[in-house]
């Protein structure tokens, strides 16, 4: 067999129903280039280039000796040679790269030991995408097989280095191999990342910094389940509630696809976080999340804050600035309350969508743009679309999927979990000493409404953390509109008399009043006479009237 003679067909076998692949007779895994990329920009951004470019180079030497060393075995070659020169053809034909050879003879002194042009570099596109234009040449890995391989191959050692790169912004790759007596001083700056010794202490670095942050989960978790028993918590979202579960389960599933999402809910539900969440799950989280709130700018800014401006295009533009489409290419625009664009705006972002390109404000020329959408409101966008105060094409662009959070209203289960958790991060912030709520400030908790949802319980929090006396938050710290909620009906198992609610609902203003049965009489919108009838019905002389009222007690 000669190495020409390889086919992927032949080589390739498979379970059409799933499982085991192999690839010349050994297991292989289907792996996306990008998940390689993301990998390779977490290595850079918490190891160091010259770290990352270290363990890809070694991987890249691992598996380029362990393929030469099983090809040897695995095919009847033709001769030593044809094994010796498979390797390239096995990089094409897993789709690392496009071997050419080059179109001029080598001119630059001695000629090298093995010398290709490479196409269509998985490496150099990854880092270009996840990284950017690099300074030096990038295909580590590609580099590092090829280097593995031949020297197997040869029983000596090659090395492989790139005179040309992609990544660097060049036309093309192009490699260049010499045994290692033959290479000159230039092959030492090279030589380190190929050091068993370099790669061991990054990987010990690598493994300190995930025990630690694994450390850091478990604390985590542990001060959770300590001051929100039963409670979860995912990209900062705290929750006990089925509706936050269902919420939550559509979002991750929403995050592995790349349609546009629009997240509906009234202020302060969490819908910034829900949007992160998805980014955070997402074949993008290695890019930019960029956010912007629509209704907070005015038409002209906002146009020139997503689509950028030319210099001069307006007084004050005295250079050219990209917009956010542009800086959240490969990643994420959350377009916050997207119900407040106007009519005017509406068609431009429609355009943006519709093209995926944009054009910035005093430019004649498009430019494309890779983002994922993900918008927000708190208003009911389709009674805006029928009432002519929202484009209907727009709306069902931005509504390819659709995820409301719940008000709080309405998972009450989740009010005390967040409250907790807020109390906890606040008394650490203010540095006092506040460990949790009396059992009538809980209470209390779960009677409000809370309007403004989980801004709301963060706010009266802080409130009731500012004002403590003592290390537990009583009532009496609770912001006015607290300490006088009403408890809510809650559904019971059965149905309860009519009678039974009343009782518990005006026993409960009467305490809400200080037992001022004056004040509570005019909560509950009675007569003084009539209340006093029912607390008496009610045998509940126990109850202690506020100083207004002692006079007038029966």
């Amino acid at each position: 067999m000669r190495a020409t003679d390889l086919d992927l067909r032949e080589l390739l076998s498979f379970d059409p129903r799933g499982g085991v692949i192999r690839f010349g007779g050994e297991r292989v895994l289907l792996f996306d280039a990008v998940a390689l990329g993301i990998l390779r920009k977490e290595l850079i951004d918490n190891l160091g280039v010259a770290t990352a470019r270290g363990i890809l180079t070694r991987i890249g030497y691992a598996h380029g000796w362990r393929t030469a060393e099983s090809l040897r075995s695995e095919f009847p070659w033709e001769s030593e040679r044809e094994w010796r020169i498979a390797g390239g053809r096995l990089h094409m034909l897993r789709g690392f790269v496009v071997i050419e050879p080059p179109a001029l003879p080598w001119q630059d002194g001695p000629e090298p030991f093995v010398h290709n042009v490479w196409r269509e570099s998985y490496e150099a596109e990854q880092h270009l995408l996840h990284v950017g234009q690099a300074d030096e040449p990038v295909c580590w890995t590609l580099t590092g097989f090829a280097s593995g391989y031949l020297s197997f191959a040869n029983g000596r050692e090659v090395y492989c280095v790139e005179d040309r790169c992609q990544g660097k912004g060049d036309p093309t790759c192009s490699l260049v191999g010499r045994f290692k007596e033959d290479w000159g001083p230039e092959i030492e700056s090279h030589l380190p990342f190929y050091d068993k010794v370099c790669i061991d202490s990054a990987l010990q670095g690598v493994t300190t910094a995930l025990r630690d942050a694994e450390k850091l989960l478990r604390a985590r978790r542990q001060e959770l389940a300590r001051i929100a028993p039963g409670a979860e918590e995912r990209s900062g979202l705290v929750f006990r509630s089925e509706a936050m579960h269902r919420v939550l389960d559509l979002a991750l599933r929403v995050a592995k696809v790349e349609s546009t999402a629009l997240i509906t809910g009234e202020s302060g539900v969490g819908k910034e976080r829900i949007a992160r969440l998805i980014h955070d799950e997402s074949p993008r989280s290695a890019r930019s999340f960029v956010g912007v709130n629509c209704g907070a700018v005015t038409e002209t800014l906002l146009e020139s804050e997503l689509f950028g401006h030319a210099r001069g295009a307006f007084t004050g533009a005295d250079r050219e600035r990209p917009g956010l489409f542009e800086s959240a290419t490969g990643g994420t625009l959350f377009l916050d309350e997207i119900g407040e664009i106007t009519p005017g705006m509406q068609v431009k972002l429609l355009r943006a969508l519709q093209e995926k390109e944009v054009r910035r404000v005093g430019e004649n020329r498009s430019r494309p743009v890779d983002v994922r959408i993900v918008a927000a409101t708190n208003r009911n966008l389709a009674e805006d679309v029928a009432a002519g105060r929202f484009r209907q094409d727009l709306f069902y662009r931005l509504r390819v999927i659709e995820l409301r959070v719940p008000p709080l209203r309405e998972r009450p289960e989740d009010v005390l979990p967040l409250a907790r958790v807020f109390l906890a991060e606040t008394s650490r912030r203010m540095r006092r000493k506040v460990t949790g709520f009396t059992p009538r400030a809980a209470d209390q908790l779960l009677r409000h409404e809370w309007p403004g949802n989980v801004r709301e319980v963060q706010n009266a929090v802080e409130h009731a953390v500012a004002l403590c006396a003592g290390n537990r938050v009583g009532v009496e710290d609770l912001p006015e509109e607290l300490r006088s909620a009403m408890p809510r009906p809650r559904a019971t198992g059965r149905t309860r008399l009519l009678e039974d609610v009343e009782r518990e609902y005006i026993l409960a203003a009467v305490e809400a009043a200080g037992g001022n049965r004056t004040r509570a009489a005019s909560d509950l919108g009675i007569g003084l006479a009539t209340l006093k009838r029912k607390l008496k019905a009610y045998g509940a002389r126990a109850i202690s009237p506020g100083p207004r009222t002692r006079r007038s007690s029966p």
